[in-house]
């Protein structure tokens, strides 16, 4: 928190240097206010960050300073740009109706994928990934990646799903879970009390995310508040179904014939186990709708990504 102003100090000199250099400056958010290019990833004035019911006082205190000033700051830099990228058309819709920002300013424009680092799983990958991981009991591997200390990323709502479904004795899966942050210790000690321990595994935080896919046969992620949803991306270009709230940005990819993997309330934990049962029932007749949208984003690479937003910011001279 004590480094935003110093960010924005050298972000701005950065742009000045370029700008009388003739080049175009992208920002990102509130992060340096310049009135050019603002690639907005995330809308503070979409979300309100919940503090965990365990977090000191002083570090409640902190959210409430850090989350005034992002939105300050994202409202002032916001209204000053000349153009607005976006990452999704949710994103696009929060920019215009909660900061009120005009709609011919605001313009979606995709993320891109590598896809040699996210390609589809082959049979054997997927072998040597669940042996080294020692996920090769035949138990079926659902993961989660991110963060534990965010809120919005709903694990506690997986969480409440699955000490149901590991109290019933024909449910026969792992909970794999691939993420840091401030209640890490109190996640995996929940689980042991609960007696849930035996069916999660908590792995911390990993830079192996595409190793961890491999061994896996769904991601969930039931996010409160999610802009795009990168995560949900490279499963998919994997060739791995997800399971996503149907409000995340990412959602917007997904064709009808995917309906039943977008969750309508991220805090239905009863209707997550309820789409889990589903999937373990129909995972086979799924999968060839999952190959083709994974096909889809996989075709649309960072190189193409990158293509559009500057022949849309020269487009915007």
């Amino acid at each position: 928190m004590l480094g935003i102003p110093f960010l924005a100090i050298t972000g701005r000199r950065w742009a000045r240097r370029l700008s009388h250099r003739g080049g175009r400056v992208v920002v990102n958010g509130g992060n340096c206010r310049w009135g050019d290019v603002n690639w907005v990833h995330y809308v503070h004035a979409a979300w309100t960050p919940r503090p965990l019911g365990s977090s000191p006082t002083i570090r409640r205190l902190k959210g409430r300073l850090h989350a005034a000033h992002a939105l300050r700051s994202e409202r002032d830099a916001l209204r000053e740009s000349r153009l607005i990228v976006t990452n999704s058309e949710r994103t696009r819709t929060d920019v215009i109706e909660r900061l009120g920002i005009s709609p011919d300013r605001v313009h979606t424009v995709y993320y891109g994928s590598d896809p040699d680092q996210f390609s589809l799983i082959t049979p054997q990958e997927r072998a040597t990934a669940k042996t080294k991981f020692g996920w090769d009991d035949g138990r079926g591997v659902v993961a989660f990646v991110g963060a534990l200390g965010d809120h919005r990323k709903g694990f506690d709502t997986l969480f409440d799903a699955w000490t149901e479904l590991a109290a019933d004795p024909t449910w026969n899966a792992r909970l794999v879970v691939a993420g840091a942050g401030e209640s890490l210790s109190y996640w995996r000690e929940r689980a042991a009390t609960e007696r849930v321990d035996r069916s999660i595994e908590f792995l911390g935080f990993r830079d192996d995310i595409p190793n961890v896919l491999a061994a896996s046969d769904l991601l969930v992620s039931p996010t409160r508040y999610e802009a795009y949803g990168l995560n949900v991306q490279e499963a998919l270009c994997r060739g791995l179904p997800a399971l996503v709230t149907a409000s995340a940005g990412v959602a917007e990819r997904y064709p009808p014939s995917l309906a039943s993997l977008l969750l309508p309330d991220a805090e239905d934990s009863s209707d997550l186990v309820d789409r889990l049962r589903r999937w373990q029932e129909t995972k086979d007749s799924i999968q060839e709708n999952v190959r083709a949208l994974g096909q889809t984003l996989r075709n649309r690479t960072w190189t193409h990504c990158a293509a559009e937003l500057v022949a849309l910011t020269e487009s915007r001279g």
